[in-house]
């Protein structure tokens, strides 16, 4: 696994005024803005390039990255300018992105943190073709989780409105590998969901759910190990608190 796309392409508007004039990945913690996080995992791990899919604000994401060029801190990064960030989902998002499909891959939400343990088990999992990383919660999940049902290591469903008595037992984390025919199958999967009537309206992961109902999508879960989201204000004082320990 030697590359990654980073979808940082949303202003995060229910961060309130945090995301005012600044995009989400830049909201820093501990020092470091989220992106940063992001890209200092990568380089731990050994991915030596990535893309960053940016939309609002683009011009602050491209000064941060040259920042950190200047600095001589890796990987190498390069950017895709997604213009229907206001108008499209994440979907629309990895189709600009889609000639980055050309070798393994890992797909990861701008707005989750991992811990470097956590990105070790993922890069390190030899699951062939789509692997989708999920976690488990004791209790319920709730509206806003990307819920999982899987079964022996195989994603059957993945969607927000999963209920429980879809036999949800698991929850998507925003980090997905793609190896082997991986990158190919999802490729050809996101051009012809963009040339769908609601193309411009779905979340990538239900791009997803559908590749699993006709073929082998797998699930590598990694109970234990420390992350977080960054979707609300009360997400930042929880992400404060994770990365303090990191």
């Amino acid at each position: 696994m030697r590359q990654a796309i980073i979808l940082s392409a949303g202003q995060g508007s229910r961060l309130g005024q945090l995301t005012n004039d600044r995009p989400k990945c830049l909201i820093e913690f501990a020092g470091r803005t989220l992106l940063d996080r992001q890209l200092d995992t990568l380089a731990a791990v050994g991915i030596e390039r990535a893309t960053v899919v940016t939309g609002f604000r683009d011009d602050q994401i491209e000064a941060a990255l040259e920042r950190r060029r200047k600095a001589g801190e890796g990987p190498e990064v390069r950017t895709i300018f997604n213009p229907f960030y206001k108008v499209a989902d994440n979907t629309g998002s990895l189709y600009m992105a889609r000639e980055a499909f050309d070798a393994d891959t890992l797909v990861w939400n701008g707005d989750t943190m991992v811990s470097l343990g956590l990105m070790q088990k993922v890069v390190g999992n030899d699951r062939p073709g789509i692997c989708v990383t999920i976690d488990r919660k004791a209790e319920g999940y709730d509206a806003d989780d990307m819920k999982v049902v899987e079964e022996g290591g195989r994603l059957r469903a993945i969607g927000k409105r999963l209920e429980d008595s879809d036999g949800v037992n698991a929850e998507s984390i925003g980090l997905l590998a793609f190896r082997g025919d991986g990158p190919a199958r999802f490729r050809a999967a996101i051009e012809e969901a963009m040339r769908s009537p609601e193309g411009t309206q779905i979340w990538y992961l239900r791009v997803i759910h559908h590749l699993a109902q006709s073929s082998d999508v797998w699930t590598l879960s990694i109970e234990g190990e420390q992350w977080g989201e960054v979707d609300f204000p009360e997400d930042v004082a929880a992400a404060e608190k994770l990365v303090a320990g990191w």
